[in-house]
């Protein structure tokens, strides 16, 4: 049943396709929610090195994708069907996840729930540290990992991100792989999204931020705004950081599940 509760307005700030399912969910919940992302995402520079990869699934120990974004880069149709396929039983290889949300789009992508590793339902946050805590007994030396992750715009085509997992798993013999499945950027807001940034910057709007990076990217678009008067839910210490030293007046924390999300939501003065 929908929420009574007199819950601010939300700004989800994720990438669009994220952003307009947890708007859905959010407003499923009685709760204002709006989609203003703050992370464009597309297709890598290099696709030949994505497809390469692709063909090689079955011959790693684990596939780790960073994030949903990541997963529906990488899994087409063939990918997927060559993990769970008639052969399946001959094949070894886990799909690691960081959280539920990229779990959910793996199975709709085709990836069998049985071959997805994740965190614990009870951990205090999704992430690699909880990742590594159930799937680290998987790795034997000389097992394969593959990373796929994203990369800034205009940066080294190898990506960036989830680099204390690999130091993990080097440190317990195995070797890790990387490749892009896309670029993140910043986005091209048009006139009505810098305005409705600027109002919910004063308005007392909740920007539900999900990303360290789309702090950076809200800084660049509105430069010279003030954010002492905005408010921010952060789903991640480190992002909660990042809201502070951007300025924001309030932020509070949450795992990022929906319903820690909508209960730290409801809870809001």
């Amino acid at each position: 049943m929908p929420s009574c509760s007199m819950a601010p307005r939300v700004i989800v700030t994720r990438p669009e396709r994220e952003a307009l399912q947890w708007v859905a969910s959010l407003q499923a919940r009685g709760i204002a929610a709006q989609a203003l992302p703050l992370i464009a995402i597309t297709p890598p520079a290099d696709t030949g090195a994505l497809q390469a990869a692709r063909t090689r699934v079955a011959d790693y120990r684990a596939i780790m994708v960073v994030s949903s974004n990541a997963a529906q880069h990488f899994f087409d149709q063939k990918t997927a069907l060559t993990l769970s396929g008639k052969a399946q039983a001959a094949i070894k290889t886990r799909v690691w996840s960081p959280g539920p949300g990229t779990a959910r789009a793996l199975q709709a992508l085709g990836v069998d729930a049985a071959r997805i590793d994740l965190p614990a339902p009870g951990a205090t946050q999704f992430d690699s540290e909880s990742l590594w805590a159930q799937v680290h007994q998987q790795i034997a030396p000389g097992d394969r990992v593959l990373i796929v992750r994203g990369t800034e715009a205009g940066a080294a085509q190898q990506g960036t991100g989830r680099d204390w997992l690999a130091q993990q798993i080097q440190a317990a013999g195995g070797q890790t792989d990387f490749v892009v499945a896309y670029t993140r950027s910043a986005p091209d807001w048009d006139a009505a999204q810098q305005a409705q940034a600027r109002t919910a910057a004063v308005d007392g709007s909740l920007w539900l931020l999900s990303s360290s990076q789309a702090v950076n990217h809200l800084r660049a678009a509105l430069s010279g705004q003030s954010w002492h008067q905005a408010r921010a839910l952060a789903t991640h210490p480190r992002i909660a950081q990042a809201a502070r030293a951007a300025g924001f007046g309030s932020v509070r924390e949450c795992r990022p599940a929906l319903d820690d999300v909508v209960a730290s939501i409801e809870s809001v003065p």
